[in-house]
């Protein structure tokens, strides 16, 4: 009995623990990057726009459920590493001198993921086409009929695009 309830209790720390790290508060308050990168995030189509629905750092970063949920916030450890032990991305001046590598990590991630945490709000099938320029439904068929990732596309419409390479479309994903 006395292990059901230390089990129960371990796993309800553990839930309120992956609940409380998936806030945006968390994200732009935990650290000195974040806060700078929810400064570029302001204004963007994903904070302001005409229906007012708001997508946050988790919903772009962070799959909704699953095994990936947890692999996600098991590799976030890593960033915390990177933070508060290395101090490799710490201040704005490391974390610009490394934008372009970290953003490879996320554009390669989506791409692997086929952009699942996009298509979690984004569902390419209840696009109405009426209310889409020309331009994007013919780019939009073409991704589709090209099994293209949204990031292949939308990149930096959160964040500034990096400087220092080549942007999601022409990396190679293994």
């Amino acid at each position: 009995m006395g292990i059901i309830i230390v089990a129960a209790a371990l796993l309800g720390t553990g839930n309120a623990v992956l609940s409380a790290t998936g806030t945006e508060k968390f994200c732009t308050t935990s650290c000195h990057e974040m806060s700078h990168n929810n400064e570029e995030y302001k204004g963007t189509i994903h904070d302001v726009n005409r229906t007012g629905v708001r997508a946050t750092c988790v919903d772009c970063h962070t799959p909704k459920q699953g095994l990936p949920y947890y692999v996600r916030k098991l590799y976030a450890v890593q960033e915390l590493w990177g933070h508060y032990v290395t101090h490799s991305i710490d201040t704005k001046e490391k974390f610009e001198a490394r934008r372009y590598e970290l953003a490879v990590r996320v554009w390669t991630y989506m791409k692997k993921s086929n952009s699942r945490e996009c298509r979690a709000c984004h569902n390419m099938d209840k696009i109405d086409p009426d209310r889409s320029t020309q331009k994007a439904q013919v780019r939009h068929a073409k991704g589709k009929a090209e099994n293209m990732a949204c990031i292949d596309c939308h990149f930096g419409i959160a964040h500034t695009e990096p400087e220092g390479g080549p942007g999601p479309q022409e990396l190679s994903i293994k």
